[in-house]
C-alpha cells in the first residue's frame, strides 16, 4: 500500500527535477553567444581552430577559437555561438586584421562581436 502511493510520487519528483534542469539548460545554451562587451582588442588572425561540441544532450555549440597577434602578443579569443536551426557560420580568414569586442574569461578572451579591419 505505502508502495503505491511512494513511487508515483518519486516519479513525478524526478520528472519535474529533470524537466526543471533542461529549461535551465536550454536557456543557458541559448545565451551562450551573448558576452558582455567590456573589452577590445585588435590583431591580425594567425589560426583558426573550428569546432563543433555537445554542450547538453541534444544541445550543440559552434566554437571558433582564433590565434590574434596584437602588438605585443600573441592571444587566444574564442567565438561561441549555439547551433539552432537557422545557425549560419561565420568565416574567417588567416591574415585579416579584426577588433573584437567581448571580455576576458580565465587566459582566453570570448567574443560575440567583431569587425574586419582594413591593412
Amino acid at each position: 500500500m505505502v508502495t503505491a502511493i511512494v513511487i508515483p510520487i518519486i516519479c513525478l519528483y524526478f520528472y519535474w527535477l529533470t524537466k526543471k534542469e533542461m529549461k535551465m539548460n536550454d536557456t543557458k545554451w541559448a545565451n551562450a553567444g551573448h558576452v558582455k562587451q567590456e573589452a577590445i582588442l585588435k590583431g591580425e588572425i594567425k589560426s583558426i581552430i573550428e569546432e563543433k561540441q555537445r554542450f547538453y544532450y541534444h544541445r550543440y555549440i559552434y566554437v571558433q577559437l582564433l590565434k590574434l597577434q596584437t602588438e605585443t602578443k600573441l592571444i587566444t579569443v574564442q567565438k561561441i555561438m549555439p547551433m539552432t536551426k537557422d545557425f549560419q557560420r561565420v568565416s574567417f580568414n588567416v591574415g585579416e586584421v579584426i577588433k573584437v569586442y567581448g571580455q576576458w574569461e580565465h587566459n582566453k578572451f570570448i567574443f560575440n562581436e567583431y569587425k574586419i579591419e582594413k591593412r
